[in-house]
């Protein structure tokens, strides 16, 4: 699934999380999920907000680890987009997702024949 990384002025605070993807990913019998950042897993309580209109998963470790991948837009651009893949049972892995490269200034080639 798809979230988005949620920030109070310019800190991290957390996960935007969506609706959609709550119903289809978490039961409502779970509180607390893991988290597995990189090397460190962590646990994140589910307020009971997340489940009525405001799907957020907040932890200072969580914005932590996203302050420390640098994951700082510019102004104006939308918030970073990462992938929470499940991992076991409400267990999930947070990853970057990779945006396609583009070229800057990329010159066109143009070959010359012979002479």
């Amino acid at each position: 699934m798809v979230v988005r990384a949620q920030s109070k002025g310019r800190a991290f605070i957390g996960l935007q999380v969506g609706e959609h993807n709550v119903r289809r990913y978490f039961s409502r019998e779970i509180a607390v999920i893991e988290l597995q950042l990189d090397h460190l897993a962590i646990q994140c309580g589910l307020a009971p907000e997340f489940w009525d209109g405001r799907p957020e998963i907040c932890d200072p470790r969580l914005g932590a680890w996203l302050e420390a991948k640098n994951f700082y837009g510019k102004l104006g651009e939308a918030p970073m987009a990462l992938a929470m893949i499940p991992s076991g049972k409400n267990a999930f892995r947070l990853r970057p997702i990779a945006l396609p490269c583009r070229p800057a200034n990329k010159q066109a080639f143009f070959p010359t024949g012979p002479a």
